[in-house]
């Protein structure tokens, strides 16, 4: 497989809704963020497609197979992890206690995936690139921006991560509470917040995307307005911005930030 111009190794790389509705959860979302759409055929009447921002690759969403739906599987956004080797990985990942729920196999000539369940119960993928690197506006606005694990043991999850990708961790402390984050050549690229007692205790453990915007109020109001659900309304988040947690119509849970860190 071709290695040119992919994503470093551990850094976050692609961003995968699987919806209840694809019409409507395409409608919502291109709505919000003012992206383009490329819907590409993958079955009869099932598009894979490709969300754009500028007529390039940002995301991607497709709608979840009826017998998932019927399962009581929720919508949900799912984040990718470049890696060198995703083989090696799988092989480690399960040697570290992580279920591999699919993969590693080829996504056509796009690049090969995995997918896995970490030690804590998190849902996370890999992928090696070939053709298709992923996200190919990283670190702009109305693009991926960061991504945060919330765990139930965030030792067993750190040393999981660390080992697995060769990450680095640095303690953050905040209000309330000692934030981690992951490093790769020392710069920060995710971020590990441990539940407490407050959270509901059927939430499991899972990464949380973040899409970095101009304004959150603005976002928040036009969310509402398409028919999303305001879960944490936008709240100041000291010398690093301005967030909230909003729940799509078809259910998928996402997050966005107005950061101040002058980095978008």
């Amino acid at each position: 497989m071709s290695e040119i111009d992919n994503h470093p190794h551990g850094v976050f790389c692609w961003s995968e809704l699987c919806t209840h509705d694809w019409k409507d959860g395409k409608a919502f979302y291109t709505s919000l963020f003012d992206w383009g759409h490329d819907d590409q055929p993958i079955g009869e009447n099932i598009y894979y497609t490709m969300l754009q921002k500028q007529a390039e690759d940002i995301a991607a969403m497709y709608e979840m197979p009826k017998e998932q739906i019927s399962a009581g599987i929720p919508s949900h956004w799912l984040a990718y992890i470049a890696v060198d080797n995703v083989d090696d990985c799988a092989l480690k990942a399960k040697e570290l206690g992580a279920e591999v729920i699919a993969g590693p196999h080829d996504v056509m000539n796009a690049g090969r995936m995995l997918m896995l369940k970490d030690p804590v119960g998190a849902t996370v993928a890999l992928w090696q690139g070939n053709e298709h690197k992923g996200c190919k506006r990283l670190g702009e606005l109305n693009t991926p921006y960061w991504h945060e694990l919330a765990t139930r043991d965030s030792r067993v999850s750190r040393d999981f991560y660390c080992a697995l990708l060769g990450w680095e961790s640095e303690i953050k402390p905040m209000e309330g509470m000692d934030y981690i984050l992951f490093l790769v050549d020392g710069q920060p690229i995710a971020g590990m917040l441990e539940m407490t007692s407050e959270w509901p205790d059927d939430t499991p453990a899972h990464w949380m995307i973040y899409f970095a915007v101009e304004s959150c109020d603005v976002i928040v109001s036009k969310a509402a307005n398409l028919g999303g659900q305001v879960c944490v309304p936008a709240t100041d988040i000291p010398d690093v911005g301005r967030f909230s947690v909003i729940c799509d119509p078809q259910g998928a849970v996402f997050s966005v930030i107005e950061s101040v860190m002058g980095d978008v």
